[in-house]
C-alpha cells in the first residue's frame, strides 16, 4: 500500500476550490491500493488533517508527518493546490529537491505557465494564435489611449499570475479602463490586457494517461454572464457541453494544437488549456497546470466523456507520478 498525501489549500484565493478538489480526490482514491492523507497547505501551516479534524505538523525537511509517535513518510504527492504555491512552481521546486514524486508538472513548466504574459510570448515564436495584448507593472504610467489603440474595446483586464476568474474585468468603455485596472492589481502586481475574441470558447484537457499523451473530448464554455467569469465557473451561471459541439475541422485543429502546447512546453500530468475560435482559427487564452478536480469541473467531466471513470484517472495520475523515480 502506498501512502499518498494529497496537497490542498494554498495561499491564493483560490483555496476554497482547492480543499473541494482534495477531498474529492481523497474520498475517489483506490483505498485497496492507496493510503490517502489530506494535507492542508497555508502560509501558516503545513499541516495533515485526519478524518477526526485533528491537525498534525508536516516535517517540512522530508514531508514527513509524526501521528502517536509513528513516522509517517510519503512515496508519491498528488497535487491538487489550485494557484500559489501549487500552481506557480514553488511545490514542484521543493519536491524536487527532497526527491519526492509528484502529479503535477515540472517547477519550471508550472512557473511558466502560471505567467500568461511568459506563457503565451513562449508559444507565439512556434505559431499558436493568441489575442492583441497589452502589458502593465505596478508603477506603470497608464496610458488609456495607448491601451486601447492596441487591443480595442471590449477588451478584457486580467491579473497575470491568479486563477479562477480572480481580478478580471470585462470593459466596454474607456471610463471604465481605470477601475478594471485596479481590481487586477488587487490579485497581481503584473497586469495583461487583452484585446475580446468574439468566438466558440473551448476548454482542452491534455494528460499523460498509460505513458501517451491524450487528448480529452473538448468542452465548449457556453455562459449567462458576460464572459467565464468566477459566477459562471463555480455558481452555475454557465453551460459547459462536453463533447463540444464543434465542426469535425475545429475540433481537429484545436485538439492538435493543445497537444502541441503540452508538448512544446514538455507538460506532464494535467493541463487545461482555453481557446477561442477567431475566423476558425483556435486562439490560446492560458494553460492550467492544476486544473479543478470536484466532480463538477471541466477536467473530470471531460474524463467521464472519455470513458476514464475518476478513480482511474487520479490512480493514472499517481502511476505516471512514480514512474519519474531516479
Amino acid at each position: 500500500m502506498k501512502n499518498i498525501a494529497i496537497i490542498m489549500g494554498g495561499y491564493s484565493s483560490e483555496y476554497k476550490i482547492s480543499l473541494k478538489s482534495g477531498n474529492v480526490v481523497f474520498e475517489t482514491l483506490n483505498k485497496s491500493k492507496y493510503n490517502p492523507y489530506r494535507i492542508h497547505i497555508f502560509k501558516d501551516k503545513w499541516v495533515y488533517v485526519d478524518k477526526n479534524n485533528n491537525e498534525f505538523p508536516i516535517d517540512k525537511n522530508d514531508f514527513s508527518v509524526t501521528v502517536k509517535n509513528k513516522k509517517i513518510v510519503f512515496d508519491c504527492v498528488f497535487n491538487a493546490i489550485h494557484g500559489s504555491p501549487g500552481e506557480d512552481g514553488f511545490m514542484q521546486g521543493y519536491f524536487k529537491l527532497i526527491n519526492m514524486p509528484h502529479t503535477s508538472c515540472g517547477m519550471y513548466q508550472a512557473a511558466l505557465t502560471f505567467n500568461k504574459r511568459d506563457c503565451l510570448s513562449a508559444l507565439k515564436p512556434y505559431g499558436i494564435k493568441t489575442a492583441e495584448s497589452f502589458y502593465i507593472n505596478l508603477g506603470d504610467v497608464i496610458n488609456e489611449d495607448k491601451i486601447i489603440a492596441k487591443v480595442g474595446l471590449p477588451c478584457f483586464v486580467k491579473a497575470n499570475k491568479a486563477g479562477s476568474s480572480f481580478g478580471i474585468t470585462k470593459v466596454h468603455k474607456k471610463e471604465d479602463l481605470q477601475n478594471a485596472i485596479e481590481v487586477a492589481f488587487k490579485e497581481d502586481n503584473e497586469i495583461i490586457i487583452e484585446a475580446f475574441l468574439d468566438g466558440t470558447e473551448v476548454s482542452v484537457g491534455v494528460i499523460k494517461y498509460k505513458g501517451e499523451t491524450k487528448v480529452l473530448p473538448i468542452t465548449e464554455i457556453v455562459t449567462e454572464n458576460d464572459f467565464f467569469d468566477y459566477e459562471a465557473k463555480y455558481l452555475g451561471k454557465s453551460q459547459e457541453i462536453t463533447p463540444a459541439p464543434l465542426s469535425k475541422e475545429q475540433d481537429e485543429k484545436v485538439n492538435a494544437i493543445a497537444k502541441k502546447v503540452y508538448t512544446i512546453l514538455k507538460m506532464k500530468g494535467f493541463s487545461r488549456s482555453e481557446f477561442i475560435f477567431k475566423n476558425g482559427e483556435p486562439h490560446l487564452l492560458e494553460v492550467n497546470t492544476i486544473p479543478g478536480l470536484t466532480r463538477e469541473s471541466i477536467l473530470p467531466q471531460q474524463a467521464k466523456a472519455a470513458g476514464i471513470p475518476l478513480a482511474d484517472l487520479f490512480d493514472n495520475a499517481i502511476e505516471e507520478a512514480l514512474k519519474s523515480l531516479p
